[in-house]
């Protein structure tokens, strides 16, 4: 299996849509649909904190994502955030938390990776992090963090 990107983007617009779809063109993956997996690593993918997703295949293509979204009115705050635990034989776990503190954010990740650790008999070896935050006065606000797995594919 190919490569499991982190990407990420903060964006205002004018719209709570625009402003996701602004963050997601930040993170580089606004031109994809984007298909939601629930959280568990595959054995075998190196995982990559790129920020910005490469060009991963034509727009409008079918990409597999775990993801984390908030979105706000003028304001108020966001947060986004993943993390993910890896075992000592490759399987892993992604957790996914949004809000409006970062601070906050990041707790309930550590304590539902920890809880996602406690259900399975892996031996983990690796944990990390990571999320993003945003506010806006004038225009909605939202932060995103994906995982993106490997690269883009036919829709149909």
């Amino acid at each position: 299996m190919s490569t499991i990107r982190v990407v990420w983007g903060t964006a205002t617009g004018p719209t709570a849509l625009a402003a996701y779809d602004a963050a997601l063109a930040e993170a580089g993956v606004h031109n994809y649909n984007l298909i939601t997996l629930s959280s568990v690593i595959p054995d075998g993918p190196a995982i990559e904190v790129t920020g910005t997703a490469p060009d991963l295949g034509p727009p409008g293509e079918a990409l597999e994502v775990v993801q984390s979204s908030a979105t706000a009115e003028p304001g108020e705050s966001v947060a986004a955030g993943i993390g993910w635990a890896r075992s000592d034989d490759g399987p892993g776990i992604f957790y996914e938390v949004d809000g409006t503190s970062e601070d906050a954010v990041r707790m309930e990740i550590r304590e539902g990776l920890a809880a996602g650790r406690d259900l399975r008999d892996w031996e983990f070896v690796e944990e990390n992090v990571y999320v993003e935050s945003a506010a806006s006065d004038s225009e909605y606000v939202s932060a995103v963090v994906l995982a993106t797995y490997g690269e883009s594919h036919p829709v149909v």
